[in-house]
């Protein structure tokens, strides 16, 4: 009995700190949003099992370079999982926002976007960058900003468009916890797993 109030308590507990510091921090129309000279894209696979597209990248990238070409961000940084050989979420977001007409040379891969904390985290300490516009889903911007916020960082989210309830059913259970683990990992100070040599964005 225990146990059970205090997992739904830190699950209550972290949900209402990551929302409260987001509020009015994330935007859904492109006409409201200010301008931010970088965006910071927030990776995930581009198919789920065999082969099927994933909705969150399709929405995500779409996102990215309608803001892009609406004049609200001049420069691209995508950040996500490089860690397999045939495995290169930069590198596919990249191909895939210049499909859509964003320039390469306005792109910037960070490969070692592992998780969240990661990507966020690195675009100020290895990128430079400490005002920015994190575009990913609401739920994602909002523990993404919170991130930002406690490491000091000035940001906003733009909000791709979301998936139905049935679709990111298991994202949304996931969600929850990882919201417990990121609450923590800011009280104990976690820090990127990777940093590296610093890269200009211009």
């Amino acid at each position: 009995m225990v146990l059970t109030w205090l997992i739904f308590s830190a699950l209550y507990i972290s949900n209402y700190i990551v929302v409260q510091i987001a509020e009015g921090k994330t935007f859904s129309s492109i006409d409201e949003i200010p301008y931010n000279r970088v965006g910071v894209l927030l990776g995930t696979s581009k198919y789920r099992k065999k082969k099927i597209h994933n909705l969150y990248f399709d929405y995500r990238i779409e996102a990215a370079a309608a803001l892009f070409h609406a004049g609200k961000i001049d420069f691209i940084i995508v950040s996500g999982d490089n860690r397999k050989e045939d495995y290169d979420e930069p590198e596919q977001m990249m191909v895939d926002l210049m499909a859509l007409g964003v320039p390469e040379q306005k792109i910037f891969k960070d490969k070692a976007g592992i998780r969240t904390l990661d990507s966020v985290i690195r675009a100020k300490k290895v990128f430079g960058v400490n005002k920015f516009t994190i575009i990913s889903q609401k739920f994602h911007n909002e523990r993404a900003i919170y991130i930002a916020e406690k490491n000091g960082m000035d940001v906003i989210g733009f909000n791709a468009k979301d998936v139905t309830k049935s679709y990111g059913f298991k994202t949304n259970l996931r969600e929850k916890m990882t919201r417990v683990k990121v609450v923590l990992d800011i009280v104990f100070g976690i820090q990127p797993k990777f940093l590296g040599e610093q890269i200009a964005v211009e």
